[in-house]
């Protein structure tokens, strides 16, 4: 069981909104897949857009932020999915989806998941040491540190930390 969001709204704010909209010029009728939906903020003013004949495709690792999503594009013509966006064309397959008109992804975590003391993503805040998008997927950080090697660990932050 997911544990709930300590903030029962989302803090976060889709970046770059006005720019996201120029750029893609969504149209009524459109297929656009937001790779990265979070909270929803992106897809629900595409979705505003596209009108009823039009679709958009809300993908996110995050059961915690897709349930924030559903809350932000209820009655829009939205479909949302737990997936990484690197499972786009797997997730279209299944819909029946073969070409899309846009796609935007918004990358990197959100101030919604910093915000969570029980994600483990803040160095502000106390909670777990977690740091998983889709908490169902293992290892979580806490397995990785307490059980490889110090090599290893080296090895990881080394080439993963971006800190060298």
């Amino acid at each position: 069981m997911v544990p709930e969001p300590s903030s029962p709204s989302p803090v976060h704010r889709p970046v770059l909104l006005d720019e996201v909209l120029d750029w893609l010029a969504p149209r009524p009728g459109a297929v656009v897949v937001d790779g990265t939906v979070g909270a929803g903020g992106h897809a629900a003013a595409l979705a505003l857009k596209v009108g009823e004949a039009g679709r958009i495709i809300g993908l996110d690792r995050d059961p915690e932020m897709l349930a924030l999503a559903r809350q932000a594009t209820a009655g829009l013509p939205v479909t949302l999915r737990q997936a990484p966006y690197s499972e786009m064309a797997e997730v279209l397959d299944d819909l029946g989806i073969g070409l899309v008109d846009g796609i935007v992804l918004d990358l990197g975590l959100s101030s919604d998941q910093l915000a969570w003391e029980h994600r483990g993503f803040s160095f502000s805040r106390d909670g777990p040491l977690d740091m998983r998008f889709d908490p169902g997927v293992k290892p979580s950080a806490a397995d990785i540190i307490n059980t490889y090697r110090e090599a290893d660990l080296a090895d990881l932050f080394y080439q993963l930390g971006e800190e060298r």
